[in-house]
């Protein structure tokens, strides 16, 4: 590392906490304001919603405009050195511009693997304080949806493997019961072969399992059914408690080690519609993989020096974030609602912009 080198360095790196900083900040006033009337109504004092929604919301919204912060960093800094004729002054004294990338790509894999480990096992823990407090005091019904759909919003189905499926009704996520009725019927084609009921079921702590309680156990082999009448009994669902109720946050909250043994538990017990999840999985590892693209494209973009300042490379920096943002969220759409794999949803993208990243490289001045 020479007196260059940490020079471009210490500028990137500054440049990118300064616009992350910057950006954060505003995006909390936003927030602010949108939820004042959910804060007021929780009746949470100031320092709890910050210890409780703002301490994981501030990590979310970094883990969404890192690598956008990072390719505006780059550009605003490059521009001005650009503007004061220095990368003139750079290839005019004997440096490559392939050796001056060097101090670039070295901040973007210090920033990038700092941000992929972030994303890995960092920001699902951010993400539990923040889903937590959104559902208890921000994603609640209305009134109206409350009373009609009261009973049907505690009424939850499961799929235990490809043959057999169950379903609770009222069940209490506070004391992990299911008081009003517990169903499980286990399939052979088309046949009904087994079919369970019971008054209520329940997590027991001690046996780490469900168990139910006055039940009925139909066991039907052809025309012969065989009628038995339990107690108690136990049951095994191959589901935690925190897995019965559906939560839209839990994609978000869990590190990618538990991310994977969810979607390979689910696969096993032939649950559908899990591209949201394979997608989340595949996309930890591109988003942090864009922060290199992006850098290259920024330098490209901006070492040329323009009339009037950096004012038109940031006009191209923000048009191209924009096609970046727009085209990332159009192939995870396609990848959720369709049949676009979801490993490629995550990466096209990053294959689109390395191509337009070496095409920008090679018109960039040398």
């Amino acid at each position: 590392m020479k007196i260059l080198d940490w020079y471009i360095l210490k500028k990137f790196l500054s440049t990118t906490i300064f616009m992350v900083l910057i950006f954060c900040v505003i995006a909390v006033v936003i927030d602010t304001s949108e939820k004042a009337d959910d804060f007021v109504k929780s009746g949470l004092t100031t320092w709890q919603i910050v210890k409780q929604y703002y301490i994981g919301f501030v990590p979310f919204i970094i883990s969404m405009i890192f690598p956008l912060m990072v390719f505006i960093a780059v550009i605003l800094f490059t521009s001005k050195m650009a503007g004061r004729s220095e990368i003139v002054a750079i290839l005019a004294g004997g440096i490559r511009y392939n050796r001056m990338l060097r101090p670039y790509f070295f901040g973007a894999l210090l920033l990038g693997g700092f941000f992929w480990f972030a994303t890995q096992y960092l920001i699902p823990k951010a993400n539990v304080i923040r889903g937590n407090f959104q559902t208890n005091y921000i994603d609640r019904q209305s009134s109206y949806e409350q009373g009609q759909n009261a009973k049907l919003s505690r009424s939850y189905y499961i799929r235990i493997d490809q043959n057999t499926f169950a379903g609770m009704r009222d069940y209490d996520t506070a004391s992990k019961t299911a008081i009003n009725g517990f169903f499980m019927d286990r399939m052979e084609g088309t046949q009904l072969v087994y079919n369970l009921r019971a008054d209520n079921i329940k997590w027991d702590t001690a046996a780490k399992n469900w168990k139910v309680e006055n039940a009925i156990e139909r066991t039907i082999h052809g025309q012969k059914e065989t009628v038995k009448l339990v107690p108690s009994m136990i049951v095994k669902l191959n589901v935690k408690p925190n897995e019965v109720r559906p939560d839209k946050y839990l994609k978000d909250k869990m590190t990618t080690p538990e991310l994977k043994r969810f979607i390979q538990g689910e696969e096993k017990r032939g649950t559908e519609g899990l591209n949201d999840f394979r997608v989340e999985r595949y996309r930890r590892d591109a988003t942090p993989a864009s922060v290199f693209i992006l850098t290259l494209i920024g330098v490209a973009v901006s070492s040329r020096k323009t009339r009037g300042g950096s004012g038109l490379n940031l006009a191209v920096g923000f048009i191209t974030a924009a096609i970046y943002v727009v085209m990332d969220k159009f192939s995870l759409t396609f990848s959720t609602k369709s049949n676009f794999p979801p490993l490629l949803a995550a990466w096209t993208p990053n294959i689109i912009f390395t191509f337009v990243a070496i095409w920008l490289y090679r018109l960039a001045p040398k």
